[in-house]
């Protein structure tokens, strides 16, 4: 479904590519994460991904990013668009300023899509059911708070039904329930088959959500694969990732001896308690 090829991309007047010769391929219908350290080069690649770069964006760019096939650099940036939805950082900055209320926000792109009327209210209905937005359906969309903007700006975006939905720290001012909602919604739209990309700190949601999770560091993709393998990598730390906090427990106990070095650390509470069972079984 996606491809980037041999992709690499430097900002005007930049001494360094950001990406660099990269590589990627993310099946349709999974979920992937993205993790790297700050200033890695993630939000250069999401909106590679979604065609921005370079069709909006100044630089040097080469290589090719596909989606289907297609290689989004040889359309235009509305093709791209209908190809791949992103969800920026920033909400505020994905607020149209076209519309005075919520519901017209949710309905502003799918006007511009001449998309019936009757389909219209029964999309943003039920994206305002699934993000729990119907309380601020009439209220201003500068009236919100960051987290509810947040939501909306997701939702925004959910309801337009792209075959690919990026999203760049869609949880960076969301609560821990306002979180938990958020994915679970993409969990949703991967079993209806939406590829989901996530770029994301908090690598307890990428093990449990995710199919997949990609490694992004100087510049290339340095690991690919399942979250167990990723996330239990002695590496992680040294790429500027954070182990989850069942993998950091587990490592102290390593170093206590109280769990084999050749075991594989786990990565989330089921794992954790299957090793200390065995660990704990076979001392006994």
């Amino acid at each position: 479904m996606i491809e980037l090829s041999g992709v690499g991309f430097a900002y005007e007047d930049a001494e360094r590519f950001t990406l660099a010769n990269l590589d990627l391929r993310i099946d349709a219908g999974t979920v992937t994460g993205i993790v790297g350290a700050s200033g890695a080069g993630k939000t250069t690649l999401a909106k590679t991904i979604a065609g921005f770069i370079p069709l909006n964006e100044g630089g040097t760019y080469r290589g090719a990013a596909s989606v289907a096939g297609r290689v989004l650099a040889e359309g235009t940036l509305s093709e791209a668009a209908a190809a791949v939805g992103l969800v920026t950082q920033n909400p505020f900055n994905q607020i149209s300023g076209a519309r005075f209320t919520v519901r017209e926000e949710l309905a502003f792109g799918l006007e511009n899509r001449s998309v019936p009327r009757d389909e219209m209210e029964r999309r943003v209905d039920e994206v305002a059911a699934r993000l729990r937005l119907e309380p601020l359906l009439d209220r201003s969309p500068y009236a919100l708070s960051g987290g509810q903007m947040q939501l909306v700006a997701i939702a925004s975006m959910v309801i337009m039904q792209p075959p690919v939905l990026v999203m760049d720290e869609p949880t960076s001012q969301l609560d821990p329930a306002g979180t938990r909602l958020v994915y679970d919604v993409l969990s949703t739209l991967s079993d209806g088959g939406t590829t989901v990309v996530i770029i994301e700190h908090k690598t307890e949601l990428l093990h449990e959500h995710c199919d997949s999770i990609a490694v992004l560091a100087g510049g290339l993709i340095v690991q690919h694969g399942t979250p167990g393998a990723v996330l239990a990598d002695d590496r992680l730390t040294s790429w500027g990732v954070g182990e989850t906090r069942v993998t950091t427990a587990a490592r102290l106990a390593r170093e206590r001896g109280l769990l084999p070095v050749e075991r594989a650390l786990p990565i989330g509470v089921d794992d954790a308690v299957e090793a200390f069972s065995t660990q704990t079984g076979a001392a006994s």
